[in-house]
Order: structure tokens, then sequence, then C-alpha cells
């Protein structure tokens, strides 16, 4: 009997209580820097392989090797930023039942 009612009140306290530290930011996403990336890769795509604008052409094999390295660095982010956020969203939702 103790127990059940010990169990209930630290269910209560820790419901109670918030979480330490400060508040979390949109930087703090798993998947900001994949999103970034992408927006990178597009930016660099673009010039490398699109825009034909003859003072940009002397960078062309920059814009396409850069575009070559952040198609590898934005799918590696992003596989690991969503295994991520997948966890936390299961760690969230699942229930945290302290009497068994």
């Amino acid at each position: 009997m103790l127990r059940v009612v010990a169990n209930e009140i630290e269910k209560e306290k820790s419901e109670e209580e918030p979480k330490q530290g400060p508040p979390p930011t949109p930087f703090d996403h798993p998947l900001f820097l994949p999103a970034l990336l992408l927006a990178f890769m597009l930016w660099f795509g673009y010039d490398g392989f699109i825009n034909q604008d003859p003072d940009m052409l002397e960078h062309q094999d920059f814009n396409r090797y850069g575009f070559g390295l952040l198609v590898l660095l934005t799918g590696w982010f992003g596989y690991k930023g969503w295994n991520e956020w997948q966890a936390d969203k299961a760690e969230s939702e699942s229930p945290t039942d302290l009497d068994e």
C-alpha cells in the first residue's frame, strides 16, 4: 500500500516539475542541418548545371564538386537526423508507467 502511494507521489512530482535547461529552439531539431545542407545543395546544383551566366561559368567546376559533396552529406545527415527524430517521437509517445 505504501509503495502505491509513493509511486503516485513520484508521478505527481515528475508531472509538475518541468525539464531543467533552456527551452528548445529550431536549431535543436535533428532535421535542421539536413534542411540547411539541402538548400546549399540546390544552390550549388543550380549554379553548376542549370545557370548559363557567363560570369558564373568560370566557377562551374567548383559548384559541381560542391553539389556532389553536398549530395553525400545531405544523405548521410538526413538519414541520421530522420532516425533521431523518429526515436525522439517514439520516446515522447511511449507511456512511462512506474507501477510495473
